[in-house]
């Protein structure tokens, strides 16, 4: 007799579930899709005070970061109209003494036909 009760109510629990789902997902969100929800306002809650200490740093640091723009931006105007195209310079190398340097690039030798024949040495 326990058997076939256990039996009743487990197939009547199967019959309800897909209902039951069906009703969760027709009121809102999924499961899952309430599960990510609840994880990303976790995150939030969690990043909340580093996002306050950011913006409390950021604010200390305004004052000097326009002044160092008031200072620096025309001189680095200046710079970047004496660069005509950064892709004709190789990249910047470290020299042993510390200095750095930037070499133009030449142009092709391709161009340049060393032998005056017109032929082209594959």
């Amino acid at each position: 007799m326990k058997q076939i009760a256990s039996i009743a109510a487990l197939s009547l629990t199967l019959a309800a579930a897909p209902a039951l789902a069906q009703e969760e997902e027709d009121e809102g969100f999924s499961l899952m899709e309430r599960g990510a929800q609840m994880f990303m306002e976790g995150i939030m809650r969690e990043m909340e005070p580093a996002m306050r200490d950011l913006e409390g740093l950021a604010q200390e640091m305004e004052p000097a970061v326009r002044n160092f723009v008031q200072e620096m931006g025309p001189a680095f105007a200046d710079l970047m109209g004496q660069i005509d195209d950064l892709s004709n310079y190789h990249a910047p190398e470290i020299l042993e003494n510390g200095d750095i340097i930037i070499r133009r690039k030449t142009p092709l030798e391709d161009e340049v036909d060393p032998d005056g024949d017109g032929e082209i040495e594959i």
